[in-house]
């Protein structure tokens, strides 16, 4: 995989007009494109779409986390707009991911698209031990992420997103096939802004992540297509 394949940026906006335009300066540049929760609650897959056309795979991060048939539901929506990735949440039990898993695959069979990788969100970047405390969880971050990077292994989904502290746990917890979608990196001289956890993008690579979110040091960059060539090339590196 080319180094520029692995980054996909996250477009941490609201606007349909910002987010297709950023889309077409990075073509090229980065292997795909982010879109959150909060820009699809505001555009909807009308909003996908736009991005769409401009021919970038989409990363379209909703975190699902639901009773089974819902979540199966939820997939089963989004799926036929063509996302490369999907996300839900590992803790919303084995059954939960299992039709998620599940009914990604038999839409793309049913109606013939390619099939998205279903990725589980194991603890939140945002999140160290002290916070997993707060909520009742006392096993240490490192210990609750191999755990539920067992489960959704174990579950059939194709992989997961974890911090970059957790790309090793995570591997030796499931199989070299797994996809380890990988926030939290940061270039070198970065802020790490809300991230608890981070690692530059080519140490993250180095651990063995196999796509890398990056948001701000590209989005907010003078040049957002130069700053995107220049971490694929410290990843070359």
């Amino acid at each position: 995989m080319k180094p520029s394949d692995r980054i996909f940026c996250a477009l941490d906006t609201t606007e349909t007009a910002s987010a297709v335009a950023l889309a077409r300066k990075l073509q090229g540049t980065v292997g795909g494109v982010k879109l959150g929760l909060e820009f699809f609650c505001a555009n909807g897959a009308d909003g996908f779409k736009a991005v769409a056309e401009t021919g970038m795979p989409i990363f379209l991060d909703l975190k699902f986390h639901d009773i089974p048939n819902t979540v199966a539901g939820a997939i089963r929506a989004v799926a036929p707009l063509g996302p490369k990735i999907l996300t839900i949440h590992t803790q919303g039990g084995p059954e939960m991911m299992r039709r998620a898993a599940e009914t990604a695959a038999e839409d793309a069979e049913k109606h013939g698209h390619d099939k998205p990788w279903v990725a589980g969100v194991t603890i939140l970047t945002s999140m160290d031990d002290d916070d997993l405390k707060a909520i009742g969880v006392n096993d240490p971050v490192a210990d609750q992420v191999a755990r539920l990077a067992a489960l959704a292994h174990k579950s059939g989904l194709d992989g997961m997103v974890c911090s970059p502290r957790e790309i090793a746990l995570a591997r030796a917890a499931t199989s070299t096939d797994f996809k380890l979608v990988v926030p939290g990196i940061r270039p070198a001289g970065s802020a790490a802004g809300d991230q608890k956890r981070v690692m530059t993008p080519s140490d993250a690579v180095s651990a063995g992540a196999d796509v890398l979110v990056i948001g701000r040091p590209i989005t907010q960059a003078d040049d957002p297509a130069e700053a995107a060539r220049s971490i694929a090339a410290s990843i070359n590196s």
